[in-house]
């Protein structure tokens, strides 16, 4: 066994290792590769999963504050003036239409500004008009929903009767569960709304979902909405009304409950970071006219 010991042969240790780092970088590279492709599968698929929606801005009036101090319960708004747009928003996805928010009353078109306390209105066009501009009428929209229930958003909402209401259960209790107030919005009382509490998933997708924030009224909601492109927005509602009082937390004198107010805040905001969310503020003027003009829209 000893005389017929066998002899390795001998190996070069520079050599050796230069064959290990070849094959150590070809095979780094290979999988890199795989990695690469992989991850761009899954980008390929989310994207492809998201549906081909459609974001449309309308403006639904114009709103000047002479005096702001109503929307800080601080006081620190005393005497600032502000212009406030006004703006409705159409979500076409391709299980049905979505209409945000309908704006102020159409009986304001072709009308001086009206003056109302410390709010001087005025408004343009009429959301049907704005509809025909895409091609479009108030009979062929699936949906319709408010962010709440404020002379603002609900001005032309008795136009949309055809559509189905998606109504936040607490927020329609308090516009019908008072004499004063069905009297209020009595042209809403032929309308039968399909009612949701918390959140509602409009296409059963995750990409269209009115989200519970209630403190400005019993039953405020904001919308989440999953672009193709643009990636996840947020519709504020009257959450905030202008952008100062997102990065100041102001809340409104005249909201329902202060601290839910709050709360809605925080929510909204964890929201929005999770999701790296562009957020509109819908009364913030600046973030309505950053937003593509009809016939164009946000994708």
């Amino acid at each position: 066994m000893h005389d017929k010991t066998t002899k390795l042969p001998l190996i070069s240790p520079k050599k050796t290792l230069s064959n290990l780092s070849r094959t150590f970088i070809r095979n780094a590279l290979i999988t890199t590769g795989l990695s690469t492709i992989f991850m761009a599968n899954i980008a390929s698929a989310n994207v492809d999963k998201t549906p081909p929606i459609k974001l449309y801005t309308f403006e639904c009036g114009t709103i000047k504050v002479s005096d702001m101090d109503v929307f800080s319960s601080t006081g620190d708004y005393a005497k600032q003036e502000k212009t406030l747009s006004g703006s409705c928003f159409l979500i076409r996805h391709p299980k049905g239409d979505l209409l945000w928010d309908t704006g102020l009353s159409a009986d304001l078109v072709g009308q001086k500004p009206i003056v109302n306390g410390v709010f001087t209105l005025t408004m343009a066009k009429t959301l049907p008009q704005q509809l025909a501009e895409i091609g479009l009428s108030p009979q062929d929209i699936e949906y319709v929903s408010i962010s709440h229930s404020h002379f603002d958003h609900v001005g032309q909402l008795p136009t949309f009767k055809s559509s189905t209401w998606l109504a936040q259960k607490q927020e329609v209790t308090a516009m019908f569960g008072s004499q004063k107030s069905r009297k209020e919005f009595a042209a809403l009382t032929t309308f039968k709304p399909k009612q949701f509490s918390g959140d509602l998933d409009v296409f059963n997708d995750g990409s269209v979902v009115i989200l519970d924030t209630p403190g400005h009224t019993h039953g405020h909601t904001a919308l989440q909405i999953m672009l193709p492109k643009t990636g996840p927005v947020l519709l504020s509602g009257d959450l905030y009304h202008q952008a100062t009082s997102r990065d100041l937390k102001r809340v409104p004198r005249f909201n329902s409950d202060e601290p839910q107010t709050r709360v809605s805040m925080t929510r909204f905001e964890k929201i929005a970071n999770k999701l790296g969310a562009k957020v509109i503020i819908q009364h913030e003027k600046s973030h309505i006219d950053s937003l593509p003009k009809l016939p164009k829209y946000l994708q």
